[in-house]
């Protein structure tokens, strides 16, 4: 099945405390992915940011909701309780328990109306898609850096071919690699030979080398291509290379890596434009927006 939305969770939560005991967090998440018969890969589906798994997400923002209309309330980080209106709402029978559901409680409208501004962006879409706000800000997010990466990599394919070879250098450094910017731009085509662009330490100290090769292309890589580029790692007894096209490979030259000795890592160029925005190799920071939540162990009192 699909991961359910955070509303559909409510009552499931709400149920799972029925007894009254102290419940945690990771508790309840264990127990509802197994009451909606998640599969391992829904229950480790991770977000866009992959900081958390979605279920998990949603399982935390259903608590958070149903704590704001006081149907349960947090005893310590991590951990919850079913209130005496929460034990009301259970022995009412409902049918579904949501955020309209949770707007007759005078307390989910304070809140509510406190975020009122906020809300009037975001409540057409969390509607219509049941998203969580924290998943509908990194939707939000992961939207914003697809439509720089096509950007990005419409104009790094009008780049001329020394430029890129320059710029897949610069990405590589800003990676960890080549040591200083100086020293890796020494080796950009130092080997001369067919099938090999550059060569760059992989490591800051040059305890072994990379051989790298730059495609700015259009058309996809095949097996041809890579296997000169093998043949010519073979020439030098090295054992690792780096691919790097502004396109893509074909599935043969990926079955025909996956067989060799040598390593060669491939990065097409979907994969090249998010490293060049992961490190900020031809894009600057515009804002940044840092999200917080209550640290529960500050304000907890023994006894």
């Amino acid at each position: 099945m699909t991961i359910p939305d955070y509303q559909s969770i409510m009552l499931p939560l709400l149920r799972f405390a029925a007894d009254g005991n102290e419940q945690s967090i990771r508790g309840a998440i264990e127990g509802l992915s197994e009451q909606f018969g998640l599969t391992d890969a829904e229950k480790n589906e991770l977000l866009p940011s992959g900081q958390q798994p979605r279920f998990d997400n949603r399982v935390a923002w259903a608590r958070s909701y149903m704590s704001k209309g006081a149907l349960l309330k947090s005893t310590r980080r991590g951990y919850f309780r079913i209130t005496q209106r929460g034990r009301e709402v259970l022995s009412e029978n409902p049918s579904e328990i949501n955020v309209k559901f949770l707007e007759q409680f005078p307390e989910f409208v304070e809140f509510r109306a406190k975020h009122r501004e906020r809300e009037k962006i975001t409540e057409s879409a969390e509607t219509e898609t049941l998203q969580t706000p924290g998943e509908l800000l990194e939707t939000a997010y992961q939207k914003l850096r697809e439509d720089l990466s096509t950007e990005l990599l419409k104009i790094v394919t009008e780049c001329s071919p020394s430029f890129f070879e320059r710029l897949v250098i610069d990405v590589l450094v800003k990676m960890g690699y080549g040591g200083s910017r100086k020293e890796a731009g020494k080796a950009v085509g130092r080997s001369g030979d067919e099938g090999i662009d550059g060569i760059i330490n992989e490591d800051r100290l040059g305890l072994d080398v990379i051989y790298v090769q730059a495609k700015r292309w259009q058309a996809t890589i095949g097996r041809p291509e890579i296997q000169k580029f093998a043949g010519a790692l073979q020439g030098h007894r090295a054992k690792k290379g780096i691919f790097i096209t502004t396109s893509d490979f074909s599935h043969e030259a990926e079955e025909y890596v996956a067989k060799i000795d040598s390593k060669i890592v491939f990065i097409d160029g979907e994969q090249l434009a998010q490293l060049m925005i992961d490190h900020n190799v031809g894009v600057t920071p515009v804002t940044s927006y840092e999200t917080k939540k209550i640290d529960s162990d500050y304000f907890y009192e023994e006894g």
